[in-house]
């Protein structure tokens, strides 16, 4: 997931936006209890999101993928005061610890939690989202990819995380990887892809940025 040295990374966050006191936090209590704790967006990539959610100005935001919710509070830095987070994970343990840092943060009342298959609670949702966010199961971001742009509108921007997998999108492929090839499948797709403008930046593990023409 390292493509840059260790000094040129924190040359990189130091050159940056300070994290947030609260999102520090959660980050700490990430590493310290819950399993696979790299999978937390972090302090750099965190304050792209931000950004990103600022200059775009939504109102609504869905994210499939929320873990412990850092990158959901990092999203929500940009919604406008009336604006919506909706954002859905799979694993239900993850919910309270979500909601203790949603509830701290100065957007408690605008973040939808939403627990099961986002692939199921997606065509429920009534709303047109201005910005999203994939990263969830690799090998289910085709299938997020048509169900979320079903609900964009010209000008929306979808973002989807790890498509660079560690670099093993650049390797010989082993067959039976099978997260790998859906991100090369997908990312194939998303360069062609007429409805979408798109460029794959190498932030962290990989973020690509689709506009909807």
């Amino acid at each position: 997931m390292h493509f840059l040295s260790s000094t040129l990374e924190n040359y990189l966050i130091n050159s940056s936006e300070n994290e947030p006191a609260l999102l520090a936090e959660l980050s700490r209590e990430t590493h310290l209890k819950v399993v696979r704790p790299r999978m937390i967006t972090g302090h750099f990539q965190g304050r792209v999101l931000s950004l990103l959610s600022k200059i775009i100005a939504p109102k609504n935001i869905l994210e499939i993928g929320t873990y412990t919710g850092y990158s959901a509070l990092c999203l929500a830095e940009g919604l406008q005061k009336d604006g919506q987070l909706h954002t859905i994970e799979v694993n239900e343990e993850l919910h309270d610890m979500q909601r203790r840092y949603f509830d701290r943060s100065d957007y408690a009342s605008q973040i939808i939690q939403h627990t099961g298959d986002a692939l199921d609670i997606i065509p429920k949702l009534n709303l047109t989202f201005d910005l999203i966010f994939i990263d969830a199961y690799k090998v289910e971001y085709d299938a997020y990819f048509e169900a979320v742009i079903q609900k964009t509108k010209p000008g929306s921007v979808i973002l989807s995380d790890n498509v660079l997998w560690s670099g093993k999108v650049v390797e010989p492929l082993d067959p039976s990887d099978k997260a790998t090839a859906s991100l090369l499948a997908y990312n194939e797709k998303l360069k062609n892809d007429p409805r979408v403008e798109t460029v794959l930046l190498p932030i962290r593990d990989g973020l690509t940025l689709c506009r909807v023409k």
